[in-house]
Parts: C-alpha cells; sequence; structure tokens
C-alpha cells in the first residue's frame, strides 16, 4: 500500500531542514517555562524506570529533557535526518526512524507516550488512528502527553529556513483533541491553554490523558 502523501512530504521536509532546525530551537526549552513546567510534571506522574516513547521526537531536545528528570525514555521520528542528530546529541538514548500511524511496538508495552507538537502534522481524518495506535502500546492506566497549537488553522510552508518543503501544520481545536482522545478509550486529566509568548502566532495547548479502557 502507497505511503500517505502526507507522511513523505513531512519525511522529505524535515530531513531537509533537520539542521537547521535543530541549531534554531535548540534552546527553546530553556526560554518557556511553560513547556519546563508540564515536561517536569509529566515526568514526576510517570515515575523512574517507567517505559515511554517520545514520538516525533526531532533532534532529541524534549527526550532528553525528560531523560534527564529521570523518564526512561527513547525517541522516534519520522526524518532519518532528525534521528541521525538525536542520535549524536545523546548518544545515551534511543532514537529509532518510525511513524506514529503505525508503531513498531508490541501492544500494551508502555507506560506513556509523548507527542510534543508531533501531532500537528497529522490531518484530523488521520487523527482517530493515530491516538487508536497510542492506545494499543499503552498498559491500562497508560498516560498521553500532547502539545499543539491551539487553533483551526491549516498554516502550508513551501519554504523552511532556506529550503523547499511541502510541510503543513494543523493546529488543533482543543476541546475537539478531547472529544477524539475519549472517543479513542482515554479520558482527560489535564487540559492547559495559554496565550502565545513572543514568535508564537497562535496560543499553545497540552492535553494529558490516560487510557481508561
Amino acid at each position: 500500500m502507497p505511503e500517505a502523501s502526507f507522511l513523505t512530504d513531512t519525511r522529505t521536509g524535515y530531513d531537509a531542514i533537520a539542521a537547521a532546525y535543530a541549531e534554531n530551537f535548540a534552546g527553546e526549552l530553556e526560554a518557556s517555562p511553560w513547556q519546563r513546567a508540564i515536561l517536569a510534571a509529566f515526568a514526576e506522574v510517570v515515575g523512574p524506570g517507567e517505559p515511554v516513547i517520545d514520538i516525533g521526537c526531532g533532534p532529541g531536545r524534549v527526550t532528553g529533557f525528560l531523560s534527564e528528570h529521570g523518564v526512561s525514555i527513547r525517541g522516534i521520528d519520522l526524518s532519518p535526518v532528525m534521528v541521525e542528530l538525536a542520535r549524536r546529541h545523546r548518544p545515551d538514548i534511543r532514537f529509532d526512524v518510525g511513524s506514529m500511524t503505525a508503531l513498531d511496538i508490541p501492544d500494551g508495552s508502555l507506560a506513556a507516550v509523548v507527542a510534543w507538537y508531533s501531532l500537528i502534522h497529522i490531518p484530523p481524518a488521520a487523527r482517530p488512528g493515530v491516538l487508536a495506535e497510542f492506545h494499543r502500546v499503552l498498559r491500562p492506566g497508560g498516560r498521553v502527553l500532547l502539545g499543539f497549537q491551539a487553533g483551526t488553522e491549516i498554516e502550508h510552508y513551501d519554504e523552511g529556513f532556506g529550503f523547499p518543503v511541502s510541510l503543513d501544520f494543523h493546529r488543533i481545536v482543543p476541546e475537539e483533541a478531547a472529544a477524539a482522545a475519549e472517543a479513542a478509550g482515554f479520558t482527560v486529566d489535564m487540559r492547559f491553554v495559554r496565550a502565545p509568548a513572543g514568535w508564537e502566532p497562535t496560543p499553545q495547548a497540552a492535553l494529558l490523558l490516560i487510557r481508561s479502557s
């Protein structure tokens, strides 16, 4: 079966901009107390030694932050170039190429999943399948942390950091994300929305989900 075009475009785009992206966003967590607070609270809730996957990990910034907060974590990304950057940056953490639409992970084997600003590349019609994958790989009571830009727009880019790309960024309405998660067998444990700061064009949101069935 041919790969969905949005996956091909996302992989190709991030392969092209990987090095520039990693350099440009290297200090993002240090500049964002809200992101650090949410991720640190997530690490505390999950607890040390529990198996966690960072899906759409990019160059491994969030993966590394959570590892430093005691989480037993590895990263997965669609872009092989991003994965290679992450491996070089954090050789102490395992990183693999993979897609959130079809995870090569056994059923019920994880305590938690992180999708921090990676679900934004999934079109609305494909999100139920992704949430079903998250549900499948989590054990009962397992958690999902989602981070995303709040809104209804689709921001399309034909250029990124001077490279030609075809990347869509789907804003997500928090209430719609919560409803989709509940339909997939999760309960919403935490919902967070804040105003945009600095260069951010939209409000920013996070959901913490628990596998309830």
